[in-house]
């Protein structure tokens, strides 16, 4: 309820200002993040070069000329922004350069901002006001790693935010 109560604003600002959108957020961070522990993404350089080549690469906007892109812009915040394009993207709506700077979106304050912009700019309110945590889950990670773990931190925040 800290990283709630602390960041309230940017939430409202955000939109993710209902009950039922708060505990699908705050879910799926949690279990992004381990539990709101990790605000980069676990694994060795050779783990993350899965980010360099094919497809993968591709639709992270990351270049095959540059083997570095998939260990500078491997998941990193709240919500595990991965990717260059996303990376600028970001960057361009926030106006903090997280392309030269990836690392500033291992700090609380910008792992949180970087997390409601990415909840935002998919729409995932819509798929929150419907309680569908799939596809919640499915626009956040790709597939459905983790549902179990997510449905039961879904429940959590729902009996912390008196949902019934």
């Amino acid at each position: 309820m800290q990283l709630y109560e602390k960041y309230k604003s940017q939430f409202d600002k955000h939109q993710v200002n209902t009950d039922l959108r708060t505990a699908h957020f705050m879910a799926q961070i949690e279990h992004e993040s381990a539990g709101f522990k990790y605000l980069k993404e676990l694994g060795s350089n050779k783990y993350l070069d899965k980010y360099d080549t094919g497809s993968l690469a591709k639709r992270l906007g990351n270049t095959p000329e540059d083997d570095d892109d998939g260990i500078k812009y491997c998941g990193r915040g709240y919500i595990q922004i991965t990717g260059l394009s996303n990376y600028k993207e970001l960057s361009k709506d926030t106006g903090i350069d997280f392309v030269t700077n990836p690392e500033l979106l291992e700090q609380e304050p910008n792992a949180i901002i970087s997390a409601l912009w990415y909840w935002n700019k998919r729409n995932l309110n819509i798929y929150a006001d419907k309680d569908d945590i799939k596809a919640v889950t499915k626009r956040i990670n790709g597939g459905y790693n983790g549902l179990t773990d997510r449905i039961l931190k879904l429940e959590k925040w729902k009996t912390l935010l008196n949902i019934s």
